[in-house]
């Protein structure tokens, strides 16, 4: 099996810190659900001051039709229609203009 190791970032609004990490304090079980159906383990979100960085393993096929799929998913939607204000437009990617993808430059197994 093959894992791919992902790593992002992005930067939270001042005044929604305390909400975006409620949130998580109590991750909707439909959206926990999603996450493992498309192949993302250990998923994990730190917090420094207003940045979060978000560390996963993809150990899927089809990483695109396994984020497509999260993406048509209802209850993930919702969950982000309530995470993403929380975010200040960080930047624009592939993936959207909250987060991105970081490169990663070290792994010791």
């Amino acid at each position: 099996m093959s894992v791919k190791i992902c790593g992002q970032v992005g930067r939270l609004k001042r005044e929604k810190i305390e909400e975006y990490v409620e949130l998580h304090a109590n991750t909707w079980e439909g959206v926990l659900k999603t996450i493992k159906k498309c192949h993302l383990n250990n998923y994990s979100i730190f917090l420094h001051d207003d940045m979060v960085f978000a560390y996963f393993e993809y150990t899927g096929s089809d990483f695109d039709a396994d984020m497509a799929k999260m993406a048509k998913d209802q209850i993930t939607q919702n969950w982000w229609a309530h995470t993403r204000p929380c975010f200040v437009k960080f930047a624009m990617s592939e993936q959207g203009e909250f987060y991105t993808d970081m490169k990663q430059i070290f792994f010791n197994e």
